[in-house]
């Protein structure tokens, strides 16, 4: 019975372990934009379109903060968020009447 209860306890634990490392509502996860601006990712706008953690984790990006580098011409060849934002599926990430969708510039003086 000890050994089923550790086995289990294992299993549940790597089956939450990549919720712990989630975006949880109400929290944003902040990249550099370059020149652009930063680019605040909210996982709660992702899930109001029906999308969950793993339709993106690990198959487009990993889990490990920091691990995934993006630039710009990723994503528009359809790498990471250029994925889903190909015009198809979500807005064209490569248009640029679509840049402030997602990179926020600081007010001048901050």
């Amino acid at each position: 019975m000890k050994k089923f209860t550790i086995i289990a306890a294992l299993i549940i634990a790597v089956a939450f372990a990549g919720s712990a490392m989630a975006v949880p509502p109400g929290k944003t996860a902040d990249f550099k934009g370059g020149a652009m601006g930063k680019v605040t990712f909210d996982g709660k706008k992702h899930a109001e379109k029906g999308l969950k953690c793993n339709d993106c984790h690990t198959k487009i990006f990993q889990m490990k903060k920091g691990s995934t580098k993006m630039k710009m011409a990723d994503i528009n060849a359809g790498k990471f968020c250029g994925t889903c934002h190909d015009g198809t599926k979500a807005f064209k990430a490569s248009d640029s009447a679509n840049c402030k969708k997602c990179h926020k510039k600081a007010a001048a003086g901050y």
